[in-house]
């Protein structure tokens, strides 16, 4: 479900992706350390945006450094980590841990409950050091299974359950923030679940698997109320995003919020448009 906030590189200077990946790889790095590869398998994008936004937002003291790894094993790169590194590479993988659980309920993949059980023995210590977050993840988590698994939830509901997870895990800290980054969270990860349902429609109705667009696949409109509903999502989180005083960092969060989080969707919309055209073309040959 992940993978959508992501980085317009051809947008970008070159020292601007280099910070970029600098955190990238402290957070990979960090989840490693934490929970070896297990924990490593699961990093992603969208958790390194959020990284990036709370050092940017509260300007924590940053540990920069440079390191080999697997990814890189011929030249050191420079990695940036702080407190934040960690608190996203914990949330990083209690979310995972949801969404094993999930994957094997819904689709029973063998693979999803082994790795989640992995993860799961990892992260123990994590429930006393963030008991209330936790709490209220979890019981999030519940109510979007049980709506997921009774089928005739909308995309509305789906996506706001999906948005809460995201706004607990973005408003980390009781504070003055707390509000503006909660809303921020909950539109992003409206965004995001509705990216994952657009892109994977095709896929649930062949596998008879959940997807709240399936009904709205067969419309005519599909296409545009989809584009329509993502970019009030997008805007509403950016909004939010704007209240907030962040200097460091904030042209590489402004190319993702306003550029990179498109750059996903051209791409399944475009792949979409073709498969539609050779569709017509192989339907006007046979006439």
């Amino acid at each position: 479900m992940f993978g959508y906030i992501i980085v317009n590189k051809a947008e970008m200077k070159f020292k601007e992706f280099d910070r970029y990946h600098a955190y990238y790889c402290g957070l990979c790095r960090k989840l490693r350390e934490k929970y070896g590869v297990a924990g490593q398998l699961s990093l992603s994008y969208d958790m390194t945006f959020l990284l990036l936004l709370l050092t940017g937002l509260y300007e924590p003291e940053t540990t920069v450094a440079t390191c080999r790894c697997a990814a890189h094993p011929f030249e050191r790169h420079e990695i940036r980590t702080n407190i934040f590194t960690e608190y996203i590479a914990d949330m990083n993988v209690l979310f995972t841990c949801y969404k094993c659980k999930d994957d094997w309920e819904d689709e029973h993949k063998l693979t999803k409950l082994v790795y989640g059980k992995v993860l799961s023995g990892r992260s123990k210590e994590l429930t006393e050091h963030y008991r209330e977050k936790i709490r209220g993840i979890s019981l999030t988590m519940q109510d979007f299974s049980d709506a997921e698994r009774e089928g005739n939830a909308g995309i509305d509901t789906m996506a706001g359950l999906f948005g809460k997870v995201m706004a607990q895990i973005t408003a980390c800290k009781e504070d003055e923030w707390k509000e503006n980054l909660y809303h921020m969270g909950f539109y992003l990860g409206k965004f995001i679940y509705l990216m994952d349902a657009y892109e994977d429609v095709e896929a649930d109705i062949r596998k008879g698997t959940y997807n709240p667009l399936k009904k709205k696949y067969e419309e005519p409109d599909f296409e545009e109320e989809c584009r329509t509903i993502l970019i009030m999502m997008m805007s509403e989180c950016c909004r939010e995003f704007e209240k907030l005083p962040i200097f460091e960092n904030v042209e590489i969060l402004r190319n993702i919020l306003y550029s990179g989080v498109w750059c996903r969707y051209e791409a399944v919309s475009g792949k979409r448009r073709g498969a539609g055209r050779k569709d017509k073309a192989g339907k006007s040959g046979n006439m």
